[in-house]
């Protein structure tokens, strides 16, 4: 299906370069525990329902799979790659590590920075192991003020080419333009990981920094958003 699609966009449009996003590993779903926090599910040995993890421990990622995609990639002359890990529905702590889950979420089962260190960890395993392949990591909006200090010192070990940002350019698009030219941080418009920019398009609303962005927060949508947070936070309490 990807050769095909690769191949398609190339016959109409050849002078489009391709890229690609990557989760580079999976895990076993998670589930909102008795305490609110994320708890595995229970999952057979050896698990072989998820990508680039080991089977008898699949918390674990082994990138041989992904490995064997990327070499794909290769061969088709894609050399741009975004990489992520897990999903947003049944491992969301994996994907994008953050302190607040959305509202249909489980608090974080680990301490975010860890969510973090494994992302860069395994786009700096494979960045070395495709120098070619122009790497884009992901997962940094959870450090907020530490982003630019985090991303410089990977960028200049290797650990990828560029430092890719999601949430965080929802609150402060202006964040790459200040640190590029030496301006202090508006710290005020840092993304914190509240999750609205996921609850809202979860429930049928536009996604947007609410908690920070003033377009956002006076929109009508907010009020909605607000009214869907607190019924969530009583049915979780009832």
């Amino acid at each position: 299906f990807l050769r095909a699609i690769v191949t398609g966009i190339r016959s109409r449009v050849p002078r489009l370069r391709v890229g690609v996003r990557v989760s580079a590993f999976d895990t076993v779903p998670f589930r909102k525990g008795a305490t609110g926090h994320g708890e595995p599910e229970e999952a057979p040995r050896p698990y072989v329902y998820a990508f680039g993890v080991d089977a008898e421990d699949p918390s674990r990622p082994c990138l041989d799979e992904t490995a064997r995609l990327l070499e794909m990639l290769e061969s088709l002359e894609v050399r741009l790659v975004n990489v992520t890990a897990g999903s947003p529905y049944y491992n969301p702590h994996v994907q994008r590590p953050a302190l607040f889950p959305a509202s249909d979420g489980y608090a974080p089962p680990e301490d975010p920075l860890v969510g973090v260190a494994r992302q860069i960890e395994v786009t700096a395993a494979l960045k070395r192991r495709f120098p070619g392949l122009l790497v884009v990591g992901s997962a940094y909006s959870y450090l907020q003020e530490w982003l630019p200090v985090v991303g410089q010192a990977v960028l200049e070990a290797g650990g990828a080419d560029f430092v890719g940002l999601g949430r965080m350019a929802l609150s402060y698009p202006e964040l790459p333009a200040d640190v590029l030219a030496g301006r202090p941080l508006q710290k005020a418009r840092l993304c914190r990981t509240f999750s609205d920019c996921t609850t809202a398009p979860r429930n049928g609303l536009v996604s947007g920094c609410y908690p920070l962005d003033p377009f956002y927060k006076a929109s009508p949508e907010a009020a909605a958003l607000g009214a869907l947070k607190q019924a969530a936070r009583v049915s979780g309490t009832s």
